[in-house]
């Protein structure tokens, strides 16, 4: 495995700090519009991309004072939409203030005390001034929001917000967030302006158009923001968008599922962290027996007839170390999927976990760490070796010599169960994932990754090919992916989206370095502007992805090599 993330595979990151976000709509004569923010490159979270106004929960947010100034929402409505016991209405309110300070757009009323029968009404263009004050003393710190609002006169509309849906941040990136979308009409007599603090600009977009304006390159936005950006794109009003939002069901619990740490301790998981998905399906009932800490040596059964032993070889190249899956039972005879490095202590604890005979060995490809233990295991049991042959480049298991080649969609019945063969070119030419037929689990070596992106190292690694490979996976219908490296991994088709997001954001920086770099650049110099988001003691191995990249750019026409220097095309 090669790695092209800023982060390799790690086991667990802290707990998510709780967030809201709220999508704010409008309606026009071509469909609703939607406010999105471009966020500064000087915060560490999501620098430089365009979000929905949002932020961190404060601990003010779920104060019975800031509740008393809530409308039409309490504590125990919002708690039960969000599937959560208690403190559901912070995350009415920090969508509110986070908006009010971001965007200066408060969803609010005027609270009129002494008006004859109803007590509040909605803001207006002459309200203003009065706004813009209180944003500038939030700014300044110099008032709460909740104090801000009382002296004010003001409430927070909550009942105007309709929660959406629920992302967490991925573990590995420096901030996580456990965030909560919300969705509401953007207030009729209010005017935008970003806070030229943590946004640096805003506009109000059609979802189809930001999306096209993504493809472009001109849009930089995260995965739940372009998700959230694709389920717009269905509405043509406000109040459609609204009634939809308000009859989904409410949200499931987001209980932590509870596992067991590599020292014994208790350790909550939720979705995110590398081994939830994992956790959930070994232990539906939380009980709480399983692990979140891959060890070398130890098998763990991961379906009913599939095992893991993962190799003592981690490191940055490998995360945890390389996974070797066995499958079937003493009788049907035992398949082994990646017998991994050739390393003695590896293979004995193939054998020892081995419920019968070894009869069969597959592999995903011939990079080192997948394929050289195959040649040992194979003597010893004389089981039948499957897989591609190795093309001839320096980073291959040469000695791999298979007994049978599999071709692209064939049934493999062995070890009782039905495997088929899935040719997935691009980060090596001899590729192949397995896919479980009952399991509906995909064995996927290095194809796809838990936590990171594989290098797409030229000549035989091919960008434009393995982008092909991905999207093919994406028609298949899989329940997990069983990778080479990390734990099992739910939402297949969102991981593979994910990906296909990372390719094309990271094509989308080259492109730009190539404009901005104003005349041919040589590699160096592309890899430092196309890669600022990864350490500079890795920039070697970026070269190898930006090479795939510009060879697939290439191919496209759209930029040309000339004397060891890269430029775009004419017509780019």
């Amino acid at each position: 495995m090669l790695v092209d993330n800023e982060h390799s595979v790690q086991q667990i990151t802290p707990l998510p700090r709780p967030a809201a976000t709220v999508i704010l709509a409008r309606d026009t004569n071509h469909g609703i519009e939607v406010f999105l923010m471009k966020r500064t490159t000087e915060v560490t979270f999501a620098k430089g991309m365009h979000v929905f106004p949002g932020g961190g929960l404060d601990a003010a947010d779920g104060s019975q004072d800031m509740h008393d100034l809530c409308v039409g929402m309490d504590d125990a409505l919002a708690s039960a939409a969000l599937g959560v016991e208690q403190g559901g209405l912070a995350y009415w309110v920090a969508a509110i203030r986070e908006c009010f300070e971001e965007a200066g757009l408060l969803i609010g009323y005027r609270h009129e005390p002494d008006r004859y029968e109803q007590n509040l009404s909605p803001l207006i263009a002459t309200d203003a001034p009065a706004l813009a004050t209180l944003r500038s003393q939030l700014a300044e710190k110099t008032l709460s929001f909740t104090e801000g609002l009382k002296r004010t006169n003001l409430r927070a509309g909550t009942d105007q917000l309709v929660y959406f849906s629920h992302w967490v941040t991925q573990p590995g990136r420096p901030r996580r967030y456990d965030t909560r979308f919300f969705v509401a009409a953007a207030p009729a007599e209010q005017i935008a302006m970003h806070d030229n603090s943590e946004t640096v600009a805003h506009l109000w977009v059609r979802p189809a158009q930001a999306l096209e304006l993504s493809q472009r390159g001109e849009l930089n936005l995260m995965f739940p923001t372009l998700k959230t950006l694709e389920t717009l794109t269905r509405f043509h009003r406000v109040e459609d968008l609204l009634t939809y939002a308000r009859a989904k069901p409410p949200a499931a619990s987001t209980t932590p599922h509870t596992s067991i740490a590599r020292d014994g301790s208790i350790r909550p998981l939720i979705p995110g962290d590398y081994a939830y998905a994992e956790v959930r399906k070994l232990d539906p009932d939380n009980i709480g027996f399983a692990k979140s800490d891959i060890d070398p040596g130890q098998a763990v059964k991961i379906a009913p007839e599939i095992w893991r032993i993962t190799a003592a070889n981690p490191g940055v190249m490998t995360g945890p170390g390389t996974n070797t899956y066995l499958l079937g039972t003493a009788s049907s005879g035992i398949a082994v999927i990646d017998p991994g490095p050739d390393l003695a202590s590896h293979i004995e604890a193939i054998r020892q976990c081995a419920a019968g005979p070894i009869q069969w060995i597959l592999c995903t490809h011939t990079h080192r760490d997948h394929s050289p233990a195959a040649r040992q295991l194979q003597t010893m049991t004389g089981a039948q070796l499957i897989g591609m042959p190795p093309p001839h480049y320096a980073n291959q298991d040469l000695d791999f010599k298979p007994d049978y080649v599999p071709s692209h969609g064939e049934l493999l019945q062995l070890a009782g169960i039905t495997l088929r063969v899935i040719h997935t070119p691009g980060h090596a030419s001899n590729h192949l994932c397995f896919l479980h037929l009952t399991e509906k689990i995909l064995f996927t070596g290095d194809h796809l990754m838990q936590g990171s992106t594989v290098v797409i190292n030229p000549p035989d690694g091919d960008m434009s090919t393995y982008l092909s490979s991905l999207r093919m996976l994406s028609e298949e219908s899989i329940d997990y992916l069983a990778p080479g490296h990390g734990f099992l991994m739910g939402n297949p088709q969102e991981a593979i989206e994910r990906v296909l997001l990372h390719r094309q954001d990271r094509e989308n920086k080259i492109l730009l370095a190539l404009r901005q770099s104003g005349g041919p650049s040589g590699i160096d110099t592309l890899v430092a502007m196309a890669y600022q988001d990864i350490p500079v003691q890795r920039h070697a191995l970026a070269t190898r992805s930006l090479l795939a990249h510009l060879y697939k750019l290439q191919q496209e026409n759209r930029v040309q090599h000339l004397e060891g220097q890269w430029q775009l095309a004419a017509a780019v």
